[in-house]
């Protein structure tokens, strides 16, 4: 009996994990039917002991009869905190037992004790690690945006971070370090951006790892994208020029705020944003609210961060709202430019966003004949250079003397003689100045 008394109280520490309490009860077998016990007495004191010593909580144990037959009700309240089960931690996923150790387990004894990775203290990270223009920065987007009181600009580091709830038990916490370190790399592993363009799934052309303070990583993120990672497509309104990428500045910014305020840090993996022709993910650690689904992700939401001490270091400095609009930001953004509302997929230990392109949107690199078409077009045969120089003014109408002879590896002599013939054919013709101008291709 004794080992069956234990197994049921093992599979009560599945249910007490879930914080939602649970009644067991022995001597029903498994359809639930009275069966009795023979020696309840003995059980009655013998159960609530064996609890305590294997689990460190407190159950009541209740003696219930049916006719003659007597078995016991054990009655476990919900706790707050994690409880195991002789040292060992278990948490219940669909029908299986899983255990929890390494990150997982200090996610779930943190989250039991209202407490986030990002407000535990470093040992070791000083106020000497802690960036004067990190800080500097900090105060004057903080100021500008209203969010705190001028006086702070005269304050000390030391009381910044203190007023910035970023010290816990006399140490810097996490947060602390990712914020206003600028070398994360040094104290947390993972703490970076890693951002590869692929023309499939299977080829990886080219990447790049983006390290630094996470107050920082944004811009510099946006910066490498669109100068090496994504093409604009461009076109003009008189000589106003334009430039349209598939995913909006301020669509790309919000998502990629989002993973940096609610990324699984502990996780030590980079976010990692891959990019391809027509479309854009990003990948993040991390997981939902307990009981959330995509539903609740797309809908109207309170603010539930992750990292609670980053969101509100981000929220002064302006970079966020604290409303929990950041999803709502990126789909009203998608609405506005006329793009396709992005997608979420949702997995066990991360959440990715994708961004998909209207086929108008994209600059198909490697398959762009534009040059070949508009000969054909107005019945003129071009050469393989002029074929070249159409094609580069398709990507970008505006490109130089200079910047089409580096591209097309000819001379700038070359260029220009063959930009004269394409416009005695009448295929091309500049709008506006030699300076502010820009190409027009004639079809």
């Amino acid at each position: 009996m004794e080992s069956k008394v234990e197994r049921q109280l093992f599979r009560m520490d599945l249910r007490v994990c879930k914080r939602t309490g649970w009644k067991i009860y022995i001597g029903c077998n498994d359809d639930g039917k009275v069966i009795g016990l023979t020696n309840t007495r003995k059980l009655l004191e013998d159960i609530p002991n064996k609890i305590r010593n294997a689990m460190s909580i407190i159950v009541d144990v209740n003696l219930l009869t049916e006719g003659e037959k007597e078995y016991i009700e054990i009655v476990v309240p919900p706790y707050p905190v994690a409880i195991s089960c002789k040292g060992v931690y278990y948490y219940r996923s669909g029908s299986t037992m899983q255990t929890l150790s390494g990150p997982e387990l200090e996610r779930f004894i943190l989250r039991k004790r209202g407490a986030s990775w990002d407000s535990m203290p470093l040992p070791g990270f000083t106020v000497n690690d802690i960036d004067d223009e990190l800080v500097q920065k900090f105060k004057s987007l903080a100021v500008k945006k209203g969010r705190v009181d001028r006086s702070v600009l005269d304050e000390s580091k030391e009381s910044l971070m203190e007023k910035l709830r970023l010290t816990n038990a006399g140490y810097y916490t996490n947060a602390a370090m990712l914020l206003f370190s600028k070398n994360p790399d040094k104290w947390h592993l993972g703490a970076y951006t890693k951002i590869g363009f692929f023309e499939s799934d299977a080829d990886l052309r080219y990447q790049d790892e983006i390290h630094g303070s996470i107050l920082e990583q944004v811009a510099k993120v946006m910066e490498v994208l669109h100068l090496k990672y994504m093409k604009a497509k461009i076109s003009y309104e008189g000589i106003q020029r334009i430039e349209r990428y598939f995913v909006t500045d301020e669509a790309l910014r919000e998502a990629l705020l989002n993973a940096l305020c609610h990324k699984q840090y502990e996780s030590c993996i980079p976010i990692q944003i891959s990019v391809y022709e027509d479309c854009l993910y990003i990948a993040n650690c991390g997981k939902l609210p307990e009981n959330w689904t995509v539903d609740n992700l797309m809908s109207k939401h309170a603010s539930r961060p992750y990292n609670p001490s980053i969101a509100n270091v981000f929220y002064l400095a302006g970079l966020i709202e604290s409303w929990g609009r950041g999803i709502e930001k990126i789909c009203q953004s998608c609405i506005e430019d006329r793009s396709p509302l992005p997608e979420y997929t949702i997995n066990s230990g991360d959440i990715m966003i994708k961004f998909t392109a209207w086929e108008d949107r994209l600059i198909r690199s490697t398959t762009q004949k534009v040059g070949e078409k508009v000969g054909k077009k107005v019945g003129k045969k071009l050469s393989k250079t002029e074929t070249v120089i159409l094609n580069l003014l398709h990507e970008d109408p505006a490109y130089s003397y200079v910047t089409l002879a580096q591209k097309a590896g000819i001379s700038e002599k070359t260029v220009f003689i063959r930009i004269k013939s394409l416009k005695e054919k009448g295929i091309l013709e500049r709008v506006g100045s030699g300076r502010k101008g820009y190409w027009k291709i004639n079809e």
